[in-house]
């Protein structure tokens, strides 16, 4: 594997000119919504007397996805002509470009700015992830990216690797395309306001410095400013395999955000937008989802909604991420003043279209002008050719690897988009994650449902032929490489691992795990907490759970170390590696099917929900 080559700096200042063209003749799928104003009594118009008029074109969650997602992870939801939710196919960086393009053009009058709220790079396809996410950087730099906050998947490989995506340089194990054109670096910058080296956050508030810059001002041509601040959720350590961030500390949200809103502050700087990696869910399913105007109904449902409340009222509006749900919503802040805060789909499907109004006199956003919509990055939309040659290099380069048949299915496997917590693709992967490791007394497997990062679809996506899933489709679903860990752990405290996943910190948003076929319980949702697994219906190979007897459990290395909550994890003993999750995946596939004998859909019966 070898980096990008380098991208000269004289093509990427061209490109504010290029991306404000209209492609000619382009034509798309696109799904307005109302306008939403941040008022409450309806929305001003913008640009008038005094006012410079402002676009954010606003993505989030792409994680290197350069191509659409192939089956329901890679779809939105929208209201049919009856009212029924409908899903729609969407995704792919070159037709966002394209309606990113267009959305410029329609602004035109408007200072345009392109923004993302963190997770753009990690858990990423074969395409991206094959040169550590050069070709996502190289992407994102060409389709007019202005700037971007950390996400917790910026730190899939530790602190130094995000400092080499932001700076450039040779990767340290992989080298370079082109050992006389090292990789130069992202052309954009990345936020980290509350990302500090550990022991930073003893010393005085004033020297605590952040491991990436915590903020940025863009100075419009007529002198206005505007102060974009980003970070990532303080839960990043328990998202993200522990040995990348041990050596960090990730402060709180609402405490970071007015430190540097009150910075900004006092260099005159009185426009002020959070660029955010913590989300929430909507209360509506569709891509273009609204909220904030029918009281406590009508909420986002997590942190994000909390952290927008409390943060210091100089923040204009919040462009989010992290839940991988799009939403538009009317949050009020702490002096009771209605604002914004938006996220798109992940994975490239939508974007935001946010404008507002800048006061030339006091330099600072009317908010009664703020106002969001949301467009479907369809897969009918024409893909923009600069960006599209950008893909293009890349896939050529890591073709014959991605193309390499590993397996057969006879029907769609849901994992990501599945409707249900327990996955039919889960099911398989932690299947196969007992096979691979049966040498080390593995008696049964868990994965956490992040882990599964996308679906196995059965019609073709390339040359393969339908029911075909080439090595680039499995590292789709298994984008990680994790070490596979087999422990010991007694009755009892697998019986607390199960608990962990409706307690503690997944109280509030159960992590229900995937089982291997060894494994089988009964949850009831009308509990609340660890009462929530009926512990007398657990099973290990048909016999109920001997709580002083010892069991060899096989997870992956995140889970290991207490990853989503899984604290009890940590206490398993007697550890043995002998594979990884993805070898483990991939060789299952080979071994198990046959264009003769393909792989069908396992039932995912072996979670019941009372």
């Amino acid at each position: 594997m070898h980096g990008a080559p380098q991208r000269t700096r004289a093509r990427l200042r061209t490109r504010g000119a290029r991306r404000r063209l209209a492609l000619a003749g382009a034509s798309a799928a696109l799904f307005f919504v109302p306008a939403l104003s941040a008022a409450a009594d309806g929305t001003a118009e913008p640009g008038g007397d005094g006012r410079t008029p402002v676009q954010l074109l606003a993505v989030n969650d792409l994680h290197g996805n350069l191509d659409a997602v192939p089956g329901p992870a890679g779809s939105v939801h929208r209201k049919g002509p009856n009212g029924e939710l409908e899903q729609v196919q969407a995704g792919g960086v070159s037709r966002l470009a394209t309606l990113l393009d267009r959305a410029r053009e329609r602004a035109r009058g408007a200072q345009s700015l392109t923004v993302a709220a963190g997770d753009m790079i990690g858990g990423s396809p074969l395409l991206s992830a094959a040169y550590h996410d050069e070709p996502t950087v190289e992407a994102l730099e060409t389709l007019g990216l202005d700037v971007t906050a950390v996400g917790n998947h910026e730190f899939d490989e530790g602190p130094e690797e995000l400092r080499r995506m932001d700076a450039g340089g040779c990767h340290p194990k992989d080298g370079c395309a082109d050992p006389n054109r090292p990789y130069d670096g992202a052309d954009f910058p990345y936020l980290a306001a509350n990302v500090l080296p550990r022991g930073a956050e003893k010393a005085g508030k004033a020297e605590r410095k952040p491991i990436l810059p915590p903020y940025w001002i863009k100075k419009l041509p007529g002198g206005e400013r505007i102060g974009f601040i980003g970070l990532t959720t303080k839960d990043t350590p328990s998202v993200v395999s522990a040995s990348m961030t041990k050596d960090l500390v990730f402060a709180d949200e609402v405490e970071t955000i007015d430190r540097y809103a009150g910075e900004l502050d006092r260099r005159g700087v009185k426009a002020v937008v959070a660029l955010v990696h913590e989300g929430a869910r909507p209360p509506a399913k569709t891509y273009d989802a609204t909220c904030g105007k029918d009281g406590a109904a009508d909420r986002l449902d997590g942190r994000i909604q909390t952290i927008a409340e409390q943060a210091s009222p100089k923040v204009d509006l919040f462009v989010t991420g992290h839940s991988h749900e799009p939403y538009m919503c009317s949050v009020p802040d702490p002096a009771g003043q209605p604002r914004l805060v938006t996220q798109s789909a992940s994975f490239g499907r939508t974007f935001t279209d946010l404008r507002f109004d800048i006061d030339r006199r006091t330099g600072d956003v009317v908010r009664s002008s703020a106002r969001a919509e949301a467009h479907a990055v369809t897969t009918d939309t024409p893909e923009q050719q600069r960006v599209d040659r950008v893909v293009e290099k890349w896939r050529a380069r890591s073709a014959e690897m991605a193309d390499e048949p590993v397996g057969y299915i006879s029907d769609d496997i849901p994992g990501r988009g599945a409707p249900d917590p327990e996955t039919p693709l889960g099911d398989l992967i932690t299947d196969a994650q007992v096979a691979a490791t049966r040498e080390a007394g593995a008696e049964l497997a868990l994965l956490n449902w992040g882990g599964v990062r996308s679906d196995l679809t059965y019609r073709a996506s390339g040359k393969e032929g339908d029911g075909v899933v080439t090595y680039g489709e499995a590292f789709q679903v298994q984008p990680f490489d994790n070490p596979l860990v087999t422990m010991v752990l007694s009755g009892k405290q697998l019986l607390t691992v199960l608990r962990q996943q409706f307690s503690g910190e997944n109280e509030g948003y159960p992590q229900v795990l995937q089982i291997s076929d060894e494994l089988r319980f009964d949850v009831d949702m009308s509990r609340t907490g660890a009462d929530r697994l009926l512990t007398d219906t657990v099973r290990v190979n048909g016999e109920p759970v001997d709580v002083s007897r010892d069991y060899r459990v096989t997870v992956n290395d995140f889970l290991s170390q207490g990853g989503n909550g899984f604290s009890e994890l940590k206490e398993g003993t007697d550890r043995q590696s002998v594979t990884r999750d993805l070898a483990a995946f991939t060789e299952y596939l080979k071994s198990r099917s046959s264009p003769e004998a393909p792989i069908a859909p396992p039932k995912a019966d072996r979670i019941t929900w009372r």
